[in-house]
């Protein structure tokens, strides 16, 4: 018979020999939940990449745009406003659909609409056509508040604001135009390829976008980790959209305005800028804002490192400060240098504040990321698709090309004073409450 001692010793031994293989299987499923998170996050960064490339293709093709078609800038300006207006106002009800369906099919269908209407504004005829296909193909802009619902839901809090950042990066694809279309322009003659197949001239940049969205569409539903993650499946409507009732939300949804809508308004503007006032060819011109926008984009990573450390109050704060100071230089009458200049260290404060901005939602709305960052992102992006316009205007009626940096002096300034008070405010319930 064997002693009570004996068993205790063997039922010990057994329990500690578990423990290693219980430690593998954990680090075996941690890996596996690893390798499914780093899926997302990177086919949501080169679709997020390729949907914004064609989402602002028009602030390059703008320019023969105009000269085919014979219209003027302000005309111009609409173009560029009525694709970024539907990369704006569907954000909310994207990102809601995001946390319900889960991101992966929601993706994918913005990614395939996207893909179509990037055919159709390389068939444009007219000017009318040229504007309603404009308007669809503005559709993938939508894609920003899939991807951070979608990146949010597969990562954790201690990471987020990286992932989120490094997911957010993808508005370098703003860049890609930039970078090759007016050498394809060239390249590409007016009469085609294959017979008239494949267009040319500045038609074959959105038929190039049109092939590469259809084919990201079908990578993301082959490539992507199934079963996805649903953190709305089940609520109701009225739980999802509860957060929007707070004041905090329409705070960020301008915080956000100040770093991505005066971005993406830019990121439009600026070739034609360089083109006006420093009379630039167009090559040149679409090169020398590159960088504003690799300093507004690729910086997103380090501004949500940064939150996921000090905090996103400290970052924005900073971000709110130097942008302000950067706008007020941007009124004067720089060379084509100091202009650059300028204008990359004010890219830098959006890139940063971009996450540091977006970093705020998954701490005080983790189960509604989707509808919060749709919100956010479609109020910041309507704030964009509102200024193309405005800086036109404003230039015609002042005949001062700088008079654009006034609007963003403007809500930055005001941005900055909401946050100092908001600061103020919990720096003094603290001292009350000690």
């Amino acid at each position: 018979m064997s002693s009570p001692e004996a068993f205790c010793t063997s039922d010990a031994a057994v329990l500690v020999g578990s423990i290693p293989v219980h430690r593998e299987v954990l680090s075996r499923d941690e890996a596996i939940e690893q390798a499914k998170r780093t899926k997302v996050l990177s086919l949501s960064c080169v679709g997020f990449t390729l949907s914004f490339a064609a989402w602002l293709m028009f602030g390059v093709l703008g320019i023969p745009i105009q000269q085919e078609f014979q219209i003027s800038d302000v005309s111009l300006s609409w173009l560029v406003a009525v694709a970024i207006l539907n990369g704006s106002i569907w954000r909310l009800a994207f990102g809601m659909l995001a946390d319900r369906w889960g991101g992966k099919v929601t993706f994918v269908g913005l990614l395939f609409l996207s893909g179509v209407s990037s055919f159709l504004v390389a068939s444009s005829q007219s000017y009318e056509q040229l504007c309603l296909y404009a308007f669809l193909v503005g559709i993938g802009g939508n894609c920003f508040s899939v991807g951070s619902a979608w990146n949010a839901a597969w990562f954790p809090p201690k990471q987020q604001g990286f992932a989120m950042g490094l997911f957010g990066a993808g508005n370098v694809g703003a860049s890609m135009t930039k970078l090759i279309g007016p050498a394809l322009i060239v390249l590409v003659p007016t009469t085609g390829l294959l017979g008239g197949w494949i267009p040319g001239g500045w038609r074959f940049v959105p038929f190039l976008y049109g092939c590469l969205l259809l084919l990201m569409a079908v990578a993301v539903a082959w490539v992507a980790p199934s079963p996805d993650k649903k953190p709305g499946a089940g609520r109701s409507l009225g739980a999802m959209l509860r957060p929007l009732q707070e004041i905090r939300v329409w705070r960020f949804s301008l915080y956000y305005t100040v770093v991505f809508g005066v971005y993406v308004a830019m990121s439009a503007c600026l070739p034609k800028y360089y083109v006006s006032v420093y009379k630039l060819p167009l090559g040149t011109a679409a090169l020398l804002t590159t960088p504003f926008i690799f300093a507004s984009s690729l910086l997103r990573p380090l501004g949500g490192w940064l939150s996921d450390r000090v905090g996103p109050r400290k970052v924005t704060y900073g971000v709110f400060i130097f942008g302000s100071l950067m706008s007020l230089v941007l009124f004067l009458p720089l060379t084509v240098t100091q202009f650059t200049v300028s204008i990359v260290l004010l890219g830098i404060t959006q890139g940063i504040g971009k996450a540091s901005t977006i970093k705020y939602i998954p701490e005080y709305y983790p189960k509604d990321v989707g509808a919060v960052v749709g919100l956010v992102g479609a109020l910041a992006a309507l704030g964009g698709f509102a200024m193309p316009p405005l800086f036109a205007y404003l230039k015609q009626w002042t005949g001062q090309p700088q008079s654009m940096f006034w609007v963003v002096f403007g809500i930055t300034a005001t941005s900055l004073i909401w946050l100092h008070m908001v600061v103020r405010g919990i720096r003094r319930t603290e001292t009350q409450s000690i």
